[in-house]
């Protein structure tokens, strides 16, 4: 199929066009390529993409609305896969307007394009921190989400409900899936397990928040590529909802419109996953142990059983394995000091 992938220079968007080129389908990518972290690496995946024939890049930003209609005019894509957008909690108390910019300016603009000229199925990455003040674990799809705790997780659930409103009004079959901290090799340099390891090989302290007993349901970067692969082929259909004992289906009432969440429904306090990194790399880190931050959330746990009923799928890769993989990845791309030839 022709694969249209919004963010394809970012870390999931990287993963997911691989994986989209070897299962033998031509992917055109869309990326701003900003400098929220640097861009260097952004390159360095683009730069392993592009030993593909199947591969085409479109270099722009979300917020350019006229060359992003007219980049999916040409290509007529049968799925439209939209990732790109601005990441960090932290980051949007700082510069909230990069966030309505980007997620809310910039997804409006995606829906457009698919209104105009048309796909046989929408996805659109959001977040596990929509689920916001929420204290009822493990989250489910139906759980409200009412209450963020941050601006970035109000864009992305601004993001879910503009998509429903397309959805119900153009009859666009659209899935929405809410990401649990996916991590793995080459993940972006702002998220945790980048800055771990980079400090404790550098013998530099690392900041704990919360004392390290925040609880993060971690997904490695292959589980959430494998599960949106497979959701890609579970097209919602309104009044079809999924029919198997104990699932509650998201399926909207009104429109061809679902949400899932993709993680592995086992969740780890921070410091036991700061202890696998030790342990992978034999050395002990220095710590800084520091309260919670604003617009973090305590614990994050999936209920993931409707991503099961939906594709037969669960992630399982644990965290012992994923954090080995990213080391090994690690290594190699620090020795070449960002080199565009890296192996993927």
């Amino acid at each position: 199929m022709k694969i249209f992938v919004t963010g394809a220079a970012g870390f999931i968007g990287f993963h997911l066009v691989k994986r989209l080129i070897a299962d033998g389908h031509e992917v055109l990518g869309f990326d701003g390529m900003t400098d929220y972290y640097d861009p260097a690496l952004k390159r360095a995946r683009l730069g392993v993409l592009r030993n593909s024939n199947a591969f085409s890049f479109v270099e722009a930003m979300l917020e350019d609305k006229a060359t992003l209609c007219d980049t999916v005019g040409a290509f007529a894509p049968e799925i439209v896969v939209h990732l790109a957008a601005q990441a960090g909690v932290r980051y949007s108390i700082e510069h909230p307007q990069t966030y309505i910019d980007s997620n809310l300016a910039g997804t409006f603009n995606l829906l457009e394009a698919v209104r105009e000229h048309g796909a046989r199925h929408l996805l659109m990455a959001s977040t596990s921190s929509v689920y916001g003040g929420n204290t009822e674990l493990p989250f489910k799809e139906t759980d409200r989400t009412d209450f963020p705790v941050s601006l970035y997780a109000a864009t992305k659930k601004a993001g879910e409900a503009m998509s429903h409103s397309y959805a119900h009004l153009w009859k666009i079959p659209t899935t929405c899936f809410r990401f649990f901290t996916v991590y793995g090799p080459w993940g972006r340099p702002d998220m945790a397990l980048y800055k771990f390891v980079d400090a404790i090989e550098n013998d530099d302290p690392i900041d704990v928040y919360g004392n390290g007993r925040m609880q993060r349901d971690f997904t490695y970067i292959d589980d959430l590529v494998e599960a949106i692969v497979q959701l890609a082929d579970a097209v919602p259909e309104q009044g079809a909802p999924i029919a198997a004992d104990g699932i509650t289906d998201s399926l909207s009432s009104v429109a061809p419109w679902r949400v899932v969440n993709i993680a592995g429904g086992q969740p780890v306090e921070l410091i036991d996953f700061i202890g696998s990194i030790e342990t992978a790399l034999g050395k002990t880190a220095r710590k800084n142990m520091l309260p919670m931050q604003q617009g973090d959330m305590v614990a994050t746990f999936a209920d993931a059983s409707l991503l099961k009923a939906l594709t037969g799928f669960q992630p399982e890769i644990g965290i012992n394995d994923g954090i080995r993989a990213f080391i090994d990845w690690y290594g190699p791309y620090k020795a070449t000091d960002r080199n565009l030839d890296v192996e993927a």
